[in-house]
């Protein structure tokens, strides 16, 4: 029987990946609240904001009040995701301690999401690493379509494994592999991950599973058997894909954590606050959490 990772590293995206498809405007305010809620619980690893045109992504005009504005504590870490030189120098500007670029494994969701081909959205990135370098700033790596892409189905682990090895030789200090449509399963993530630990530690790596056909937890399992020990993951299960019709969002960071948690896994968390966190969006939202363990634990304190 497989050893799992004692400890496990949190990363939460719902602030960024989760509120992004938002059409109606959700106020800095109420980001900056959620994420309050979400240091209040335990969560150490948070992505912030995209430092993107508003043109393209309306609910991220206001990244820099978002980031000059978060609660700032002792050993929590805010990302955003900065996709050209332009965005690495606003974010900068505006106090971020880490940044993210964002490649992809499928040529076709490329050009459709970032509107230039991989070797180009790699090309780009080169300029991010180096000022970071410069600066002395960690960035990160994301691969989407890891495991299926909208436009051309099944995406070869080989070609995996080539965007993340690009990433990580650039100087990425990890590279989390997202399941941008969710359509793996434990079989084609172990595949896929074998293929890239081939060419990247797998001690560099991270799972990004979102839970269309409702296997993220599965694959987060799997690639825990693998030595995986950091997972994104996205608070009430908020999120989803503009160029993926019906995909749902990332695993929900209480289930997660719940998962963890009976497996004996520490990650620091207080799920009750998670949860908490969750329902707090939702509420502003308007719409139920996506989170099974937060439905369950509201059940739970209806009948007490």
């Amino acid at each position: 029987m497989s050893t799992l990772p004692e400890k496990v590293r949190i990363v939460e995206v719902g602030a960024r990946d989760g509120l992004q498809n938002e059409t109606a405007n959700v106020p800095t305010d109420v980001k900056l609240a959620l994420i309050g809620g979400l240091v209040d619980a335990g969560v150490r690893n948070i992505e912030a904001a995209a430092f993107v045109s508003p043109k393209w992504v309306p609910q991220m005009a206001d990244h820099d009040a978002v980031m000059r504005g978060l609660p700032r504590r002792d050993g929590v870490r805010y990302s955003a995701l900065t996709p050209n030189l332009k965005g690495f120098e606003a974010a900068m500007a505006a106090g971020t301690e880490e940044v993210a670029v964002f490649g992809s494994a499928s040529e076709a969701f490329s050009q459709k999401n970032i509107n230039c081909s991989i070797a180009e959205s790699l090309r780009r990135f080169e300029d991010v690493m180096s000022a970071a370098r410069l600066r002395g700033v960690p960035v990160r790596g994301y691969v989407s379509c890891v495991l299926g892409c909208p436009y051309l189905g099944e995406v070869a682990p080989a070609a995996v494994a080539d965007v993340a090895a690009r990433l990580y030789e650039m100087g990425c200090y990890e590279i989390s592999l997202g399941d941008t449509i969710g359509v793996g399963t434990p079989g084609t993530t172990r595949a896929m991950l074998e293929a890239v630990a081939r060419v990247v530690p797998i001690d560099k790596l991270a799972g990004h599973y979102h839970d269309t056909y409702g296997q993220s937890l599965a694959n987060v399992y799997a690639s825990l058997e693998m030595g995986i020990s950091a997972f994104d993951s996205s608070v009430a299960g908020l999120g989803g894909c503009p160029y993926a019709p019906g995909a749902s969002g990332n695993v929900a960071s209480e289930d997660l954590v719940y998962l963890l948690n009976g497996l004996g896994c520490k990650t620091g968390i207080d799920l009750d606050k998670l949860a908490q966190a969750g329902n707090f969006i939702c509420d502003y939202l308007k719409r139920p959490t996506r989170s099974k363990v937060a439905q369950a634990l509201a059940g739970k304190r209806e009948t007490a």
